[in-house]
Parts: structure tokens; sequence; C-alpha cells
């Protein structure tokens, strides 16, 4: 059968019958070995359905079509402006799309095809960018649930600014290893500003102790991604808590009590505009002279210098020890201990809100390192 006598039977023949002649048509195109001039022929068969008046023909066309790069690009764009099941068919498979395509795409249509779009096999960092920026929240989360999506560190930033109040959303970027450590506080925050508006509610807890609480729920969480995190992010980490005004004294005695000298390096290059490594040399390797100047230099309360001289002086002594969970709460006591000796006589009220923390700190610490004590003999256990 030629064009014409292929375009003469489309008139009268039932709609399930052309839609099979469509699926038939668009697999012989692709797939079979004919001559040039029979494939010319069966290309502008395939226009001619095009234009065939039932949605199932096109579709069946649109699905013909859609997984081969080899498929007639004009067909192919006819078909992502068609009906929104039609586009989408071609949209979320075709490897025949420009990036510029898709992204003009994204900005101009709804999110059903933003959808598709979200899906394909491969979506590149620009494309990945376009959806992050005007694609809404379920489209986003389509996008992070994507393994094959390239979503720059860029874009996971503006993920997390736009949608910290998803919870879906905050999930997903949670739960990615690639996530910029700035990003992954900010979302932490997010969640207990969330808790703390739910505490205040339910009325469980009056406002000034909800907020205590997710103040220090928060710098706890702080420091626990200080603690995992590569050290070339730290200064990134402790940059983000500047500019925020999170960078505060209490945060930064607690990571010190943590024993974790690194993120503190960081943070006190971060505030005092000094060369990292430098600080750290000053911090870890010097006398507590070269401290001082670094600490006054960093605008930090002098009423608890004693305190940050105190708990650095323990932390140089243990440095690289290996601390188990059992051991790991008694490095918090000893540290912060020998902080609180120190302070028994100052009654100044900056003073008491501090030392006030530290023993909520030690209390916190006691308890985490008990329960990861017992989870640590369980699992030994079981294993034997």
């Amino acid at each position: 059968m030629d064009v014409r006598e292929f375009v003469a039977w489309c008139k009268d023949a039932p709609t399930a019958r052309r839609a099979e002649a469509a699926s038939a048509m668009a697999n012989a195109y692709l797939y079979s070995d004919v001559t040039p001039d029979v494939h010319r022929h069966l290309e502008t068969g395939l226009t001619v359905l095009l234009d065939d008046n039932a949605p199932s023909v096109r579709l069946a066309l649109a699905e013909a079509l859609a997984g081969s790069r080899d498929a007639p690009r004009h067909a192919i764009l006819a078909l992502a402006a068609d009906k929104t099941e039609i586009a989408a068919t071609v949209l979320a498979r075709s490897p025949c799309f420009l990036d510029t395509e898709l992204v003009d795409i994204v900005g101009g249509m709804d999110e059903p095809l933003q959808l598709a779009i979200a899906s394909r096999p491969v979506v590149s960092a620009g494309v990945a960018a376009a959806i992050t920026e005007l694609g809404s929240a379920k489209v986003c989360a389509r996008l992070l649930a994507n393994d094959r999506a390239q979503i720059a560190p860029v874009s996971l930033r503006r993920l997390g600014e736009r949608f910290a109040d998803e919870p879906a959303i905050r999930t997903k970027l949670l739960e990615r290893d690639d996530l910029p450590i700035a990003v992954r506080h900010h979302l932490i925050r997010g969640l207990g500003a969330a808790l703390t508006n739910f505490v205040r509610i339910r009325d469980w807890l009056d406002e000034d102790r909800a907020d205590l609480v997710a103040r220090e729920a928060c710098d706890q969480a702080t420091v626990a991604i200080a603690a995992e995190s590569a050290s070339e992010d730290l200064v990134a980490l402790a940059e983000h808590l500047r500019t925020t005004r999170q960078l505060t004294a209490s945060l930064l005695l607690r990571t010190l009590c943590a024993g974790n000298l690194e993120f503190f390096a960081a943070a006190m290059s971060v505030l005092t505009a000094m060369p990292e490594r430098r600080v750290r040399g000053l911090i870890v390797d010097r006398r507590l002279t070269a401290f001082a100047a670094i600490y006054r230099r960093a605008g930090l309360p002098q009423q608890a210098y004693q305190a940050f001289a105190a708990a650095l002086a323990i932390c140089r002594n243990h440095r690289g020890e290996e601390i188990d969970p059992a051991g790991r709460y008694r490095f918090t006591r000893r540290v912060v201990d020998e902080v609180l000796a120190r302070y028994e006589d100052i009654s100044d009220g900056e003073m008491n809100e501090l030392t006030a923390m530290l023993r909520r700190f030690a209390a916190e610490a006691t308890r985490a390192a008990a329960r990861e004590f017992v989870e640590t003999e369980t699992s030994e256990a079981k294993a034997a």
C-alpha cells in the first residue's frame, strides 16, 4: 500500500485499526530494512497520522516513536505539542529533544508535562535547574526521586530555599549524600522551627521553654552535622552559620566539648577572617596565649574565655584518641566538669546561662552515649 492508498484507507478505517496501523508503521520506519524510497513513504504516512482526529491514534504513534533516537524530529515535536497524555509520552522518553527545548517546555507548560520531563531517563543539570526554579513541589519531588537526574549543588540549594517547609522534599533532600552542608543545616533548622510551632499550638510547653528546647536541639544537630562532614566542607558550614547569626558562643563551646577541634578551627577562621590553616595551627599546636588573641579577634564574650580555654586544653590532651560509646560519655563529662569547675563562684547572668547550657549538654550527651552503648552491645550480642 503506497501513501495515497494509505490516506484513502484511513478515511474509512475504524479508529482501533488506524491505531494499530500507526504503531506498525512507526515500527517499520524505525526497525525495518527497507529501501530509501520506502522509508520516505513510511515517514510521509507517519506525518499524515499526526493529523488524525482520534487521540488514540496519535497516542499509539507517540508510544511507538518515543523511545527511539531515530524517530522523525518533526513528528516528535508535533506530538509534544499535542494533548497532555500524548505530549507527556514523548516528553518522558524521547531522546530527540535538545536541552533548550526541554527548558522552554518546563517554563511554559503545565504540571503534567513538567512531571514527564522530571521523569526522563536522563535529566541534565540545565534541565534540572529549570525544574527546581519553576516546578511545583510535586514536580521537584519527582525530580529528586529520579536517580538519573543530574542535580547541581546550586539547584539543591534552591530546592532547600523554596521547599524547606515541604516534608516530602525536605526528607528527600536530607537523604542525599551530595546535599551541600549549608542546605542540610538550613533544612534541619526549618524542621526544628516546625516542631516548635507544633508544640506551641498543642500547648505542650510554654513558649520560652519550647524555644529553648528547639534551639538546643538544633545546636545538637549542628554539632552532629559538623562531626560527620568532610574537612573541606566545614568552612562553608561555619560561614552559613555566621551569615544566619547562628554561630554563637554557646554553639562553639558545645562543639569544643564534643571534641570537634576541626569545626571549631573552621568557625574561628570565619569569625576572624584569617586563613583556616593558620588558625588551626594556632589553636591546636600553640600556647593558650595565641588562642587568647584569636578569641578576642573573633569577638566572642570575654567572660566566656576561661570556659573555652579549659575545653580547648582538654581537647588538645585527648586529640587523636579512639573514643567508644562509653568513652564518649566519659570524655564529654570530663570536659564539661572541668569547664564548670572554673565558674563555681561566677554569678554573671550571661555566664549562668552558659553554665546551664553546659549542664544540659552533659545530660543529653550522657543519655545519647548510653543509648549508643546499649545499641552496640545488642548488635554485638546478636552477631555472636
